[in-house]
């Protein structure tokens, strides 16, 4: 149910709206939800991390490069790297760290 939490919670959202799927020792999976236009700015991660775009189409950007991820792309996120995800439509992506 956290997914559906996620997509009703952002129906009213004017930012990104994340919640915890799943964790345990060393490790933890993200929902992430965002509308067309939302960016979660520029920011570090602290664990190995992977996007996954399961809905919609996202602009991952790190160290002046930008990718377009599409339904079902992934991109590897680096330690201690800057990066910025910005949604093209309404996307669901899982964040999974660890």
């Amino acid at each position: 149910m956290i997914i559906k939490h996620v997509l009703e919670e952002l129906k009213t959202s004017e930012r990104p709206v994340a919640k915890a799927l799943h964790s345990g020792t060393g490790f933890k999976v993200l929902a992430i939800g965002l509308k067309s236009g939302m960016k979660l700015k520029e920011h570090k991660a602290h664990l190995p991390s992977k996007l996954t775009v399961l809905e919609g189409e996202i602009i991952y950007q790190e160290s002046g490069k930008a990718e377009t991820i599409k339904q079902y792309g992934e991109v590897n996120i680096p330690v201690n790297i800057v990066h910025s995800v910005e949604a093209v439509q309404d996307s669901l992506c899982l964040l999974t760290q660890g």
